[in-house]
């Protein structure tokens, strides 16, 4: 059960923190890839799909859906008990929805990528709001430290799925299994030279930003919010 994607040395192997048995779940999972997240080295998804059976997490790569170049995606977000992962204004809160929802939901999507190519692939892309579009309802930091986060309270794409499972399966369980292996990793590079990588937020509030701000209205605009830690 090796993760072959990381072509880990023996002494840093992640095997010993995934389950022996794929976890057993209902709930069909759909990664939505972003095409530049396959050339980044330390990626949470293929520790999330080594957890799971194959026929209950699908990973698709690409920027742009339709149901002519995905027949199969296009079916899935049409069903009425699909949901999608994406924060926003018009998203409901995950445990709230499912207490109230008359079809209990078997399948859920979740975009893997930057914060700015998530919500490119979500907007872009009609499919993706035809599902009941839902969030998570927390105030915990992530514990993907080796990676910057536009916020405190941005969650990697594994965590958002541990998270994400164990409410739809009613099991704390899966949340504790799926974060095992994440956590092992990140205690590796630590331990291998890699530094605690605070957020965006966290360095623009305590004058940390080691960086120019840009001069880009728009982005200089998002830097302000993230100050005044307003969402965004």
């Amino acid at each position: 059960i090796a993760v072959t994607a990381f072509y880990r040395p023996q002494k840093v192997c992640l095997c010993p923190f995934l389950p022996l048995h794929p976890l057993h779940i209902s709930t069909h999972l759909y990664i939505i890839q972003h095409p530049a997240e396959e050339s980044r080295v330390l990626r949470t998804v293929p520790l999330l799909a080594a957890c799971l059976p194959q026929d209950k997490c699908k990973v698709k790569t690409g920027r742009r859906f339709s149901e002519e170049r995905d027949p199969e995606l296009s079916t899935v977000c049409r069903k009425s008990d699909t949901l999608i992962l994406y924060p926003g204004a018009e998203a409901a809160n995950l445990e709230e929805f499912i207490l109230d929802s008359p079809v209990y939901p078997s399948t859920i999507i979740i975009i893997d990528g930057t914060w700015s190519q998530a919500k490119d692939i979500f907007y872009k892309n009609s499919l993706f709001r035809l599902p009941k579009q839902v969030q998570l309802k927390t105030s915990v930091s992530s514990q993907y430290v080796i990676r910057t986060q536009p916020t405190n309270r941005c969650l990697s794409t594994l965590e958002c799925a541990a998270a994400a499972l164990s409410i739809l399966e009613k099991n704390n369980y899966i949340q504790e299994t799926l974060l095992r292996p994440l956590q092992a990793l990140c205690s590796f590079q630590l331990q291998h030279g890699a530094q605690i990588r605070l957020s965006k937020e966290h360095l623009l509030k305590n004058g940390l930003y080691a960086k120019p701000m840009p001069k880009n209205k728009r982005k200089l605009r998002k830097m302000e919010l993230l100050m005044n830690s307003v969402k965004i």
